[in-house]
């Protein structure tokens, strides 16, 4: 085994299915975290997980999990979240049986469907929603009535709500079509965004007067939802689980596992 095989402390943790990235961290600080029987307290300690034996309270740490990658169609009404204590249904329930412990990678709103990473890998996760990497998300909005060039323009320069810049693109973005719904006057747009901030589309189109009816997303960076049905979910091909490492930044399959 080589150097560049080694990974965080933290990420090691993590893949062990012990706790989370940032809980691993916690433990680390808390001197909870042992390898080959020395207390470690540095989280920039880079260890060999197949070679080293790493303890939790003395314990040894499982195996790592495997890294799985799913693509979900969210429907509406389920929880982009690992767990709901008021006991509504969570996007983890349609993981296979036998995936290991998955996360979504940011949020779909509770009323928005469509497409949705799942992983175990949380160092791509941190990478695909930092700010800096600007990963593009593709949304179909269905708004009411049909909003004006003024209107688009406002969003493509941006509008400030609660103290933040909310933004599409307009170089990826299109004017309104033609509506699909003959009982009510509404228009799709087709919005491209390069963050991920809460209910971002559902305010800048409430900013215009024109408030979203139905809410779709059709693709997270690299990947597109097709035609997936509503509600079903998918492992990733190794082409897209590459694609989406270039698009956080991560050249390698060595770089996805430290960093």
């Amino acid at each position: 085994m080589i150097d560049s095989d080694r990974i965080r402390i933290a990420v090691a943790i993590a893949r062990s299915g012990a706790a989370s990235r940032r809980a691993a961290e916690e433990l680390v600080r808390q001197r909870r975290i042992a390898v080959d029987g020395q207390v470690v307290t540095d989280l920039s300690l880079r260890v060999l997980p197949a070679s080293q034996q790493i303890t939790l309270d003395g314990r040894p740490l499982a195996e790592p999990e495997p890294l799985r990658y799913y693509a979900l169609n969210k429907p509406r009404g389920v929880l982009s979240t690992v767990r709901d204590d008021r006991g509504r249904h969570t996007v983890v329930e349609f993981l296979p049986r036998d995936a290991p412990r998955c996360v979504p990678v940011g949020r779909l709103d509770l009323d928005s469907e469509g497409l949705l990473l799942l992983t175990n890998d949380g160092p791509l996760v941190d990478r695909l929603l930092h700010p800096s990497q600007e990963v593009q998300r593709v949304y179909l909005a269905e708004v009411i009535g049909q909003p004006s060039d003024r209107a688009l323009d406002r969003i493509f320069e941006g509008i400030r709500d609660q103290d933040e810049l909310l933004q599409a693109k307009p170089a990826r973005s299109r004017r309104p079509g033609r509506s699909l719904n003959k009982r009510r006057t509404t228009s799709w747009l087709t919005l491209t965004l390069h963050t991920g901030r809460k209910r971002e589309v559902r305010r800048l189109c409430d900013a215009i007067g024109h408030p979203v009816v139905t809410l779709r997303r059709v693709r997270f960076g690299p990947l597109l939802l097709r035609d997936l049905p509503a509600g079903k979910i998918r492992p990733l091909s190794r082409r897209e689980i590459r694609l989406l490492r270039r698009a956080a930044g991560l050249t390698s399959d060595t770089d996805n596992a430290e960093s």
